[in-house]
């Protein structure tokens, strides 16, 4: 029989590319099955030691599940090109179930759970090599995060991640950061994100101006993360931690309802996950649980339950689907929502959201 053969979408591409820099450590390839299981049904790698939380896998189609064998060398392909190679190990199936226990719903209309039902429930496992190195070209790089860090003299980096531009609450959570620790590694999602959301080019846009004109020069660290939102809440934040981890990272900052969408999860369900793994596991990185930013009408600036006393009317939400509403009619939100300067970068742009 032939060698096997498995074409690969721009999204698993991507997960390669990061298996391969060390992006996703301690993962030498695609999880077989031990990985697998270990990660759906207790949040950690086969044996046991390492915390993991999303699950990392190479789909093919019955076909191929069904003939490749043991130890048999299978080419990954991109646009008809062999870009990489995988030893398989074994096979496995995902069942619903397992997509229940990533994503805590099974609804279709869940971006993450649509996406990975879109997917062939087969997949294969095994360690991962790439052959085609021009892949690689302008990947980010724990090596090189690493080293940058060092040479500016950075002990402790609180990672940032997000996928949408700044606006006063996100402001104030990187502020805080900064007083905590010797600068913020900004990190938003460069990969597939659901319609709707922010494009590359407006979070980019958005964040250049505040980086230019607001924040202190030396001490911001800006860099997008090419791979794809899962949508997975509270799993995910950990999982968006290991990789800060990876990249170098100290600290981790999960806010409200980390990588949630639609109220699927708990506000602060992400924090409970967060204590639930340090407790159990160390995860290499510090955890830095922060309540939610608001508006104060009394106090007069962005605070948190945990530094003001006011409620009701003098409370003020920094809604993400307000300023998006603003944006999307070419209006500048409220400067309490997000500074002019930053609304008015993204309205310059033709279109600023994700509209496949």
């Amino acid at each position: 029989m032939g060698r096997f053969n498995v074409p690969l979408d721009e999204e698993t591409l991507q997960d390669l590319i990061n298996i391969e820099t060390g992006l996703f450590a301690p993962l030498a390839g695609f999880m077989g099955c031990a990985d697998y299981r270990g990660v759906i049904d207790g949040m950690c790698l086969a044996g046991g030691v390492s915390p993991w939380t999303i699950p990392i896998t190479l789909s093919v189609d019955e076909g191929v599940y069904h003939s490749v064998g043991k130890g048999d060398a299978v080419d990954l392909t991109f646009g008809g090109k062999r870009v990489g190679t995988i030893c398989a190990d074994d096979c496995f199936e995902v069942t619903d179930d397992d997509i229940l226990k990533t994503f805590k719903t099974l609804d279709g209309r869940h971006p993450g759970v649509s996406k990975e039902k879109g997917r062939s429930a087969y997949r294969i496992g095994g360690r991962t090599a790439i052959t085609d190195r021009s892949v690689l070209e302008g990947a980010l790089s724990p090596d090189e995060t690493k080293r940058d860090f060092e040479r500016n003299g950075w002990k402790t980096v609180a990672g940032f991640q997000t996928r949408n531009p700044v606006h006063n609450a996100h402001e104030h959570l990187q502020r805080t950061a900064l007083e905590l620790c010797d600068a913020v590694f900004i990190n938003p999602i460069m990969g597939w994100k659901k319609r709707g959301d922010f494009t590359e080019e407006a979070v980019t846009a958005a964040y250049d101006k505040m980086i230019a004109g607001f924040y202190p020069q030396g001490r911001i660290y800006f860099r997008g993360l090419k791979t794809q939102m899962r949508y997975a809440g509270p799993r995910e934040a950990i999982f968006h931690a290991i990789i800060r981890r990876n990249l170098g990272c100290t600290h981790f900052i999960i806010g409200r309802d980390h990588a949630g969408v639609g109220g699927y999860y708990g506000h602060y369900e992400a924090h409970d996950l967060a204590r639930e793994i340090t407790a159990k596991f160390d995860l290499g990185i510090q955890t830095l649980l922060f309540s939610e930013p608001y508006y104060c009408k009394k106090c007069g600036f962005v605070v948190s339950n945990k530094t003001c006393a006011h409620e009701g009317s003098h409370k003020v939400e920094i809604s993400g689907t307000i300023i998006r509403d603003c944006i999307n009619n070419k209006k500048i939100p409220d400067p309490v929502l997000m500074r002019p300067e930053i609304s008015a970068e993204i309205i310059k742009l033709d279109n600023p959201f994700i509209i496949l």
